[in-house]
């Protein structure tokens, strides 16, 4: 395909990069044009819609160049061209996307678990504390900003604030962490899955050659059952299938063992539906966020009734109701608290940026959040009434104290779930729809925090990545590097080092400092006010002023005291408060912290260093947002209709 010259003329001479005009005829040469100036002229007459304007083709540099060439055909144009970035096609795959993301396991075994831990219904007061000044304000901040930008957690920084551009690199360190250790729960639920599949639930029953001579069935009272031994002596079935058929725990993190195979092919599957639930990019992920969202809801519910309606289970729901108003003197409540509201809400780790990128400019992401919000505090509430409902039943049963049946972590939901599913009429059933809700939480809080991941990446360099199958391509060495490094995690000692990665890095410290910096990088250099401005241009109205001030004041106050207290009330981590970890893992733990949050002040020093002029100068540079920006256009524009007026009024005046 050649480059066809305009109508009336039958060929372009071109000499010494000057060009000349011919007639049909060839007879008579016009005023010769330069270069440039023929260039604009012609591309002022083609529209840029038009594939053969030159400035829009790649004949312009050899027309400049004095030669003639054809221009690319079909196949290298495809080749060459970027893929667009794409957006949600429609609102209720946002939320429903969204809601998988922050609705997750945490809900169900972490809330309930720290709940009673931390003084039943106590435990709400610095929960609610937390969610109104750090959890809301935040999860709207980053939302807003992922849509104001459209960019993903790296580059959104870059754009609004370059001097925290080191904030969006620690969100992806600790979000590959998060996603190496995570997985591994899904890994456990494939297990208890599969051996659903059976006659007898290996679970329900003591027949199995794991079990020990201690084993009750509760609920059935089978033949099989020891009932002469005490019952502070014995031990449930599906604890003793939790612990020695899942599990098979070592003595400790210094003898990690073998990888067993059925493991790790559930590993391998694991990663699979991860990988083919976001590998078009958020066109799939949408799509799978229907079902993965909304089933385990149906599941809940049923639980929810069927734990209600069994015998004690009112002893369990005052369990977990009854304050004890004396544990918030300790501040590791608070820190709970406030980790709990970071964790569950997926704030700090750039999902929320990733996810609002693809809105429409005029979504209205404010409200958004709030229905979020809502909705997954709701879910935690709930839950704990499921999950406490089955421990005072299983304590009445045993004849002990709650406190002796919960079981900490996901053991939680290996344990007391398993439990309730087996007293439900046709429990094969009922184990099946179980696991497979457990599964599709894990894999939806883990595809978005994939897909959170790529975008972000993507957006890094996407004239890079955004061609052909390059995002796929990259997404698949992804996701087999995480595979192989979880394969440590399914080890023997494998539950220690996921307890490492947990405590050191995907909640803690760590997201309070984060959530410090994003405060401090919005409020007080961005501005709050510009950014409440931002989000008045995309939604038609002001957001509430108490989000200036929690982004001001209130949210970096509450931050930084709650910081400071868990460094004065620090102790070493144990595993279930009973076995030390060796020193070389508390210093593998520090190690793993600091390799994200060390990120935000080397990419501080070294935007200062790439920086010009002063120091001043320098810092004034590195935190200028950037001038693609919507709000920014406008300004410019007004700044520039303004000089132009300006103008004009100097030429009027000096004409008179």
């Amino acid at each position: 395909m050649f480059l066809r010259p305009p109508s009336g003329r039958s060929s372009w001479n071109l000499d010494s990069a000057v060009i000349h005009k011919s007639s049909s005829s060839s007879r008579q040469l016009h005023q010769p044009l330069t270069s440039r100036q023929e260039l604009n002229r012609l591309d002022q007459q083609y529209s840029p819609s038009n594939p053969l304007s030159f400035t829009h083709c790649r004949m312009a540099g050899p027309l400049l160049a004095g030669r003639h060439e054809t221009l690319p055909g079909p196949m290298q144009v495809a080749q060459q061209r970027v893929n667009e970035r794409g957006q949600w096609k429609n609102k209720f795959e946002f939320i429903l996307t969204v809601a998988g993301a922050i609705v997750g396991l945490g809900n169900i075994w972490r809330f309930p678990y720290l709940c009673y831990k931390n003084g039943g219904g106590a435990f709400f007061i610095p929960y609610i504390l937390y969610l109104v000044t750090c959890g809301i304000p935040l999860f709207i901040l980053e939302t807003a900003l992922g849509q104001y930008t459209s960019q993903g957690g790296i580059t959104c920084w870059r754009k609004i604030c370059p001097l925290f551009e080191g904030m969006g690199y620690a969100a992806q360190v600790i979000t590959i962490y998060g996603c190496m250790t995570y997985i591994v729960i899904l890994v456990w639920a494939f297990l208890y899955l599969f051996s659903s599949f059976t006659a007898d639930l290996p679970w329900a029953n003591c027949n199995n050659a794991w079990n020990t001579d201690f084993c009750v069935t509760f609920g059935t009272k089978n033949a099989s059952t020891n009932w002469t031994v005490p019952l502070l002596n014995v031990s449930s079935s599906v604890v003793e299938f939790w612990h020695r058929r899942v599990l098979r725990m070592s003595d400790g993190i210094e003898s990690l063992g073998g990888i067993r195979w059925e493991l790790a092919l559930c590993l391998l599957l694991s990663w699979a539906i991860c990988y083919f639930c976001i590998w078009k990019g958020v066109r799939s992920t949408g799509k799978a966020a229907y079902f993965t969202a909304t089933f385990p809801y149906v599941m809940l519910a049923v639980l929810f009734v069927r734990g209600v309606t069994l015998p004690g289970a009112k002893d369990g729901i005052f369990y977990y109701l009854y304050p004890n108003v004396t544990r918030l003197a300790d501040p590791q409540v608070w820190m709970d608290a406030g980790t709990q509201i970071f964790y569950s809400y997926a704030i700090c780790l750039g999902y929320l940026t990733s996810l609002g990128s693809y809105n429409k400019y005029n979504n209205n992401c404010y409200k958004d959040s709030f229905y979020l919000c809502l909705l997954n505090s709701g879910t935690s509430f709930v839950s704990g009434f499921a999950i406490f409902s089955i421990l005072g039943y299983m304590a009445g049963e045993q004849g002990v104290d709650i406190s002796v049946v919960a079981e900490s972590g996901p053991g939680l939901v290996f344990i007391v779930y398993p439990q309730a599913v087996s007293l439900l009429p046709c429990p094969q059933f009922w184990a099946i729809c179980f696991f497979t809700m457990i599964i599709l939480l894990g894999v939806d809080s883990q595809f978005v925090a994939l897909e959170s991941l790529m975008t972000s990446v993507t957006d890094f360099n996407p004239n890079l990545i955004r061609k052909g199958y390059r995002r796929e391509l990259l997404l698949l060495l992804i996701c087999c590097c995480c595979y192989l490094v979880g394969l440590i995690m399914i080890t023997e000692g494998g539950l220690y080092i996921i307890q490492l990665f947990d405590h050191y890095v995907c909640s803690g410290a760590t997201l309070l400092l984060l959530s410090i910096c994003q405060s401090l990088s919005i409020g007080w250099i961005y501005g709050a006010e510009r950014f409440c401005d931002n989000i008045e241009d995309m939604i038609g109205y002001r957001p509430s002023s108490l989000l200036k001030y929690c982004w001001l004041y209130i949210t970096p106050t509450i931050g930084t005291v709650t910081f400071v207290f868990s460094l004065l009330k620090y102790s070493p981590l144990k595993f279930n408060n009973t076995y030390v970890y060796p020193w070389w893992a508390y210093g593998l733990g520090w190690i793993l912290a600091m390799s994200s949050l060390s990120l935000i002040p080397i990419t501080m020093v070294y935007k200062l260093y790439q920086a010009k002029g002063t120091f001043w100068q320098r810092l004034q540079a590195v935190c200028r947002p950037a001038e693609d920006l919507p709000m920014m256009k406008k300004e410019m524009a007004g700044l520039f209709a303004l000089d132009r007026v300006t103008e004009d009024e100097k030429t009027y005046n000096n004409n008179l």
